[in-house]
């Protein structure tokens, strides 16, 4: 009695030998020479068909469902039906002082869509503002203070309504769209002018037949539609309206670092200007990525509207946001120095520094609709803490044919690899053994490696003006007992400056004594001269430095350039470190040390046994 077919498989091979299998215990073709025959070209084209049919449907299925589904277009429409919408691309944002020069008048009006040119990376791109600004002079000056302009084209698209016909649809014919600065009219005729803006809807709730609102959803190529109320949810559009879309089509990333701009236009009939730049271009990104909807759409359902949790703001501030790359929330109950009644929001962007006072306020004043009321959002910097390694690696140069200098670079490379894939957020933990292992990876031939670890972070310090500072690295520091190393300086050590309390032109540095005394000193050739035996204070358990009245007159230079900064260094406790509240981990890839040399044992060499060298696992700084 012949055998069942087997319908689990549906590789195409695996198909073709199980139809043979079948025939072949059938009597009609016992003994039949499948593949002598023409009767393979039709087993090839009933296991294509069944291969197909079977990828179709395993396809199909995968589309169903959000978390599975690969296509854009399966993703938006899963994401639609819990209420989410993706972000659009967004336009890069620069932040100016425009100084008119030789204007006149009682008042001066910039037009929305003003162009200021700039060029970064030999590429030419246009900025505008999105709202006509009016200014009055000020001791005869005309001048736009901090102006924001966006980098696109600033366009306009018109629809006239047809309720007959039933497959119109308002779509902007753009897909670098950014729907930030997407304003809709509604103009009543083309015979009477009068128009209406509408606003986005943000939910149902309060919407009345007269609410005039427009919805907003990702259709397909990646464009977005705009939609309109049926007359019981929101206003209904009708015969012969005019929908006007205007909007600004931008080029993502691109512009991001623009530090120069020229009028490309005039102010008021006026071209001779004085452009200061206040912020550099930034934040520009592209639309929200497949993954990011995966992760944001069921969470944005799962905080229906209000910010209660810490992840209910997460996937508020991300829709808010859209170039956040990274978003950490904590209690005010949570804080080095307990807030209540805030939560504390810190935003790393995808791409530019740190959120300005503008787009902070732009954000907090979006939260509070959702917020409990009780509560104040306060958005806050991200705080990096920087590790510095020394690696020392042997290898087996009967392993390989590269040199050790190939092998460096290698291992550099394996470092920022580590450092890209696993720190620069505010989860990322820097695991050491995780660290090696990818070091001990970077060739077959290497063998071993001692890494070293010590933390710096920063302060930018006010000249001339004794002030408090706080450095917290939130990770212990190594001290093992009272008075550790403290003539070799303890475990704290700083980059230079100069002080007022010195009439020399000595270069000053930190220390400590192990006891929880922070020290400044100079040195006279190798030997340390202390000036202040108690500048500030060491917190070894909570990894906190203290620089008590710091009168700081100038700063050193930092890597062979002119600083405004002062890096504090420190030997944590533990190598491995952890990112607490606000704080993100960095590798300084640039400065962290690798030496190498072949390995004397696995060489064969003779005098392995008597002169083998090995590393300290001790920070050597």
């Amino acid at each position: 009695m012949a055998s069942k077919l087997d319908i689990s498989t549906l590789d195409f091979d695996q198909v073709k030998a199980n139809l043979k299998t079948f025939l072949g215990q059938q009597d009609e073709f016992r003994d039949y020479d499948f593949e002598g025959s023409g009767m393979s070209v039709l087993l090839d084209v009933l296991a294509y068909n069944t291969h197909y049919l079977g990828y179709n449907a395993n396809m199909l299925a995968n589309e169903m469902f959000l978390d599975s589904a690969d296509l854009r277009s399966s993703v938006v429409s899963k994401a639609k039906a819990v209420g989410y919408t993706p972000t659009s691309s967004v336009a890069s944002t620069a932040t100016i002082d425009v100084v008119v020069n030789n204007a006149s008048g009682a008042s001066l009006t910039m037009t929305a869509g003003t162009r200021f040119t700039t060029t970064v990376n030999d590429q030419s791109f246009s900025f505008v503002n999105k709202a006509d600004v009016t200014i009055t002079p000020v001791d005869g000056v005309y001048k736009f203070s901090d102006l924001e302009i966006q980098e696109g084209s600033f366009l306009n698209f018109k629809y006239t309504v047809s309720t007959s016909d039933i497959e119109q649809r308002f779509i902007i014919p753009n897909d670098s769209v950014d729907t930030t600065t997407l304003t809709v009219k509604v103009q009543e005729s083309s015979s009477d002018s009068t128009t209406n803006t509408y606003t986005l809807a943000d939910g149902l709730t309060g919407l009345t037949s007269t609410s005039q609102v427009y919805f907003l959803q990702e259709v397909e190529n990646g464009r977005y539609e705009v939609y309109f109320g049926d007359g019981v949810l929101g206003k209904a559009i009708a015969d012969g309206n005019i929908v006007i879309l205007d909007y600004i089509s931008c080029n993502r990333s691109l512009p991001n670092g623009a530090s120069s701009f020229t009028l490309s236009d005039n102010i008021g009939g006026f071209s001779n200007v004085t452009i200061t730049t206040k912020s550099n271009a930034a934040n520009g990104t592209g639309p929200e990525s497949i993954a990011s909807i995966k992760h944001n759409a069921p969470r944005d359902y799962a905080s229906q509207d209000r910010a209660v949790t810490a992840e209910d703001y997460q996937v508020l501030v991300k829709s808010l946001y859209a170039n956040a790359a990274a978003v950490q929330v904590y209690g005010g109950e949570d804080a080095e120095v307990p807030a209540y009644g805030k939560v504390f929001i810190s935003i790393r962007a995808k791409s530019g520094s740190n959120l300005t006072v503008a787009t902070k306020n732009s954000i907090v004043q979006s939260l509070k609709q959702f917020a409990v009321a009780s509560v104040r959002p306060e958005i806050i910097d991200p705080e990096t803490t920087f590790i510095r390694l020394s690696t020392d690696f042997k290898y087996d140069s009967d392993k390989t044919t590269k040199d050790v200098s190939t092998l460096r670079t290698n291992i550099r490379n394996a470092i920022i690899e580590y450092n890209q894939d696993n720190l620069l957020n505010f989860t990322g933990v820097f695991r050491h053994s995780k660290l090696t292992e990818a070091i001990n990876g970077a060739d077959s031939s290497i063998l071993s490696n001692i890494t070293t670890v010590k933390l710096f972070k920063t302060i930018t310090p006010t000249l001339n003006t004794a002030l408090k500072y706080e450095v917290s690295f939130n990770n212990a520091f190594f001290n093992p007992h009272s008075g550790h190393n403290a003539a070799g300086g303890g475990v704290i050590d700083s980059t230079g400056f100069k002080i007022n309390n010195d009439s020399s032109t000595n270069e000053h540095f930190l220390d400590d004594d192990g006891e929880g005394n922070l020290r400044v000193y100079y040195l006279s050739g190798t030997t340390r001269i202390y000036t202040d035996s108690s500048f500030g204070t060491v917190d070894y358990t909570n990894g906190k430095v203290t620089l008590t009245s710091a009168n700081i007159t100038s700063i050193s230079n930092v890597d062979g350039a002119t600083s405004t900064i002062i890096r504090i260094f420190a030997i944590p406790n533990s190598n491995d470190v952890v990112p607490v509240r606000n704080q993100t981990l960095e590798i300084d890839t640039t400065n962290s040390t690798v030496g190498g040399e072949v390995d004397a044992v696995e060489s064969g060499s003779s005098a392995a046994g008597t002169t083998y060298t090995t590393t300290s696992s001790y920070s050597s700084y």
